[in-house]
């Protein structure tokens, strides 16, 4: 093969990245996530003689993008040639999925489990309604005494199916008030992520409850959404949670305000961003009549304009939702500028690539 003229070597800094990190082009096709790149540092022929190929020797042409980047690490480059190896696509981590024991879903983990592996998931994380104080708060939660019993059924499917990563988890609703309780439920067992999650806009209305679709008719869509979002960010400024649930479940069925919701979305993605936590894309919007993921593109651009991370949940009540619509999640994800998503254990998280 015959060397070709490289494209311009450069400079590229990274959105928030506190350094400018320095490649030359001419040397470097792709740079995995393994192959980290401290702030500030080179990357020339010394680094790239290790994993990455020399485009000079190769004779190819490639491309290279910027990509905004939660570690603020590491950069990505994008071959066109077909023949340079790059990372496997892997479907993100389903990290929302209940059993029976929340009394509106069906199928024990193990089934879950049985059909992540048969879908090709890698990695899937159970998130079921925590119980509340009071056992007579709601209808659709697990009881208090029943959260051990919980913890057994996934360390069962954690056993049935050991070449699955099966992460511990729950779905939290956050109420103002309740912050103590949450902290107890987190002290109980070996979590690796809360799911924080607001239902209710007061002590007795759970806005997405079909039981209650009238108490829509009695309220302005604007004030209840005011009154969701605000309560949203309180729950990502208690700084309890890991993730934050299907942001904009208002939407649910299809109750939109017409006037621009964009001042809450920012109030809100400034709590999260400041918190450190991530939200979710969660297909269950689909099968729901909104007929949209959670969130919506415009609040999904805005929190990428923020900086704030992503994981992924199918929110699935049966076996056969698991991983459901992910490929239409993943493409929104990137095209809105995303790259990377979120994984967890025991609280703390890994930046995969997307």
């Amino acid at each position: 093969m015959t060397d070709q003229t490289p494209p311009t070597p450069g400079v590229f800094v990274l959105i928030g990245i506190h350094a400018p990190i320095r490649f030359v082009a001419d040397c470097v096709t792709y740079v995995t996530p393994d192959d980290r790149v401290p702030v500030g540092q080179s990357v020339g022929r010394e680094f790239c003689s290790n994993k990455c190929h020399r485009l000079g020797a190769l004779g190819l042409e490639s491309t290279f993008q910027q990509v905004s980047t939660r570690s603020k690490n590491f950069i990505r480059l994008e071959t066109l040639n077909p023949k340079l190896e790059t990372p496997p696509m892997q479907s993100p981590a389903d990290y929302h999925m209940h059993t029976p024991l929340c009394r509106h879903a069906i199928g024990e983990p193990v089934e879950y489990a049985r059909r992540a592996v048969e879908i090709g998931l890698t990695e899937i994380g159970f998130s079921d309604h925590s119980p509340m104080p009071r056992e007579d708060f709601d209808n659709w939660r697990m009881f208090d005494r029943q959260l051990d019993e919980y913890v057994a059924k996934v360390q069962l499917a954690q056993k049935e199916f050991p070449q699955l990563t099966i992460r511990l988890a729950l779905e939290v609703d956050y109420l103002p008030g309740h912050e103590d309780w949450i902290r107890k439920l987190a002290a109980r067992h070996p979590w690796d992520y809360f799911i924080g999650s607001v239902h209710y806009v007061s002590d007795s209305w759970d806005i997405d409850n079909p039981a209650k679709l009238s108490e829509w008719k009695k309220r302005d869509a604007f004030e209840v959404w005011q009154l969701y979002f605000d309560r949203l960010a309180m729950a990502a400024e208690s700084k309890l949670f890991e993730i934050i649930g299907h942001a904009d479940l208002p939407k649910k069925f299809g109750i939109r305000p017409t006037q621009d919701c964009t001042p809450l979305y920012e109030k809100f993605l400034t709590a999260v961003a400041k918190a450190g936590c991530a939200i979710e894309l969660n297909t269950a919007g689909l099968r729901k009549d909104c007929k949209e993921i959670y969130p919506s593109r415009d609040l999904l651009q805005l929190a990428f304009a923020h900086h704030v991370p992503i994981t992924f949940g199918s929110d699935a009540h049966a076996p056969e939702e698991v991983g459901l619509n992910f490929a239409e999640a993943v493409a929104l994800a990137r095209s809105v500028g995303y790259a990377e998503t979120l994984r967890f254990h025991q609280r703390q998280s890994e930046v995969v690539w997307l």
